[in-house]
């Protein structure tokens, strides 16, 4: 018992030393990986936009304007053409996944019909709602929202009362998820056209 007694004090003292190291090896890998990690989300977000976006001669990036719907973030990207606006690219958030936060880029033309889209984070199940990525934009059946706008189609799963799209098979939860944030997104770029459009 003297001897415990004895090595404790060595004991804690090691475990404290053998804490701190790792605590500053975890902050070293944290503040190397960090910009990287940012630099790359920033790249990601920079093409997303270029992808779903009409064509630009403006800086979307530069004339951002941030909304709140439904208690989640959106950044509409506005797209302008020799001074018109032209669309935008928005990115939405919805926290109803089946596996919580969705963030999408939904690229809008200017009458608000979707061009395209890019999913840029999920963590749905794989093999059923990571399919969003491809079959909201595959022309079987009513899938996809390629060429539809919110505002004439009904952006719900055809499971749901007047919904006009086809949801991802064994995947309702994700499909919701995704048609809402397209129907917010759509709904954020009529705030932003209607505020801030030909100023």
């Amino acid at each position: 018992m003297k001897k415990l007694a004895s090595t404790l004090p060595n004991m804690l003292m090691s475990l404290g030393a053998i804490t701190i190291a790792a605590g500053a090896l975890l902050g070293g890998m944290y503040s190397l990986t960090k910009d990287p990690i940012e630099r790359q989300a920033a790249e990601q977000q920079q093409a997303a936009i270029a992808e779903v976006a009409p064509k630009f001669d403006n800086d979307p990036e530069q004339m951002k304007w941030e909304t709140t719907i439904d208690g989640n973030p959106f950044t509409v990207y506005p797209a302008y053409m020799d001074g018109k606006l032209a669309g935008a690219a928005v990115r939405g958030v919805s926290m109803n996944g089946f596996a919580g936060e969705i963030v999408v880029m939904c690229g809008f033309e200017a009458d608000g019909t979707v061009k395209d889209y890019r999913v840029l984070q999920q963590a749905e199940t794989p093999g059923l709602g990571t399919k969003m990525e491809t079959w909201f934009r595959d022309p079987t059946g009513a899938r996809s929202v390629i060429g539809k706008n919110p505002q004439t189609t009904d952006f719900h799963v055809t499971k749901d009362p007047g919904g006009a799209i086809d949801g991802i098979t064994a995947a309702t939860i994700s499909s919701r998820a995704f048609l809402e944030t397209m129907r917010n997104a759509f709904e954020a770029y009529r705030n932003y056209e209607s505020q801030n459009a030909g100023k």
